[in-house]
């Protein structure tokens, strides 16, 4: 089973995807936390995206292209896997379409978590806090929104009209969240 999770910042994408990965036993690729761990280590790609990330704007796509094609690649993925935080635009749609035509893989669902702003400003505010996560303050989460509706919010069109796109209200609690994603067609039939 392959999904991605699309959404805004703070949508509940990662924590959804850690519990689902891990009642399906599959692979969660978080590319966020890809990118971080690229600047942790101080690789060419963690040094050419820190700057971005810091700023709040997407790292460019032949980087977190080449990141996922990495991932994919790995043993973990063979059983499927969920992709948090890619695609985040056009071009990396895609390329990741590619990537799996490329690997003789097929896309299970597109689940798209619909939430407003406003709730997912505060949400992200005290994840910053309880979690010392620097990125997050709220001038950089509002320039987050920004690129999000300009370059992801599209690929929601993309993907529902190749009919992969499942929506899910997103601002209810994580269990009432988790509930309904579990219970989707795409996932309960594995389940």
């Amino acid at each position: 089973m392959i999904l991605i999770f699309l959404g805004p910042p703070g949508s509940g994408k990662g924590t959804q995807a850690k519990l689902l990965a891990e009642k399906l036993k599959i692979a969660h690729i978080s590319l966020g936390d890809l990118l971080r761990e690229e600047v942790r280590i101080g690789s060419v790609i963690g040094k050419q995206a820190k700057a971005m990330m810091d700023a709040g704007k997407l790292v460019p796509d032949e980087l977190t292209i080449e990141l996922a094609q990495n991932r994919i690649k790995k043993d973990d993925c063979r059983r499927g896997f969920i992709m948090d935080g890619f695609p985040r635009s056009a071009a990396q749609a895609d390329a990741f379409d590619k990537m799996l035509a490329q690997n003789k893989l097929t896309l299970g669902a597109a689940v798209y978590f619909a939430v407003d702003e406003e709730p997912l400003v505060k949400r992200l505010l005290l994840r910053a806090q309880l979690e010392g996560r620097a990125d997050d303050t709220e001038s950089v989460i509002r320039t987050r929104f920004e690129v999000y509706a300009k370059q992801t919010a599209p690929l929601i069109e993309h993907y529902k009209k190749i009919g992969k796109l499942v929506e899910i209200d997103a601002a209810r609690p994580i269990d009432q969240v988790t509930k309904e994603l579990f219970a989707l067609e795409a996932i309960a039939s594995v389940l």
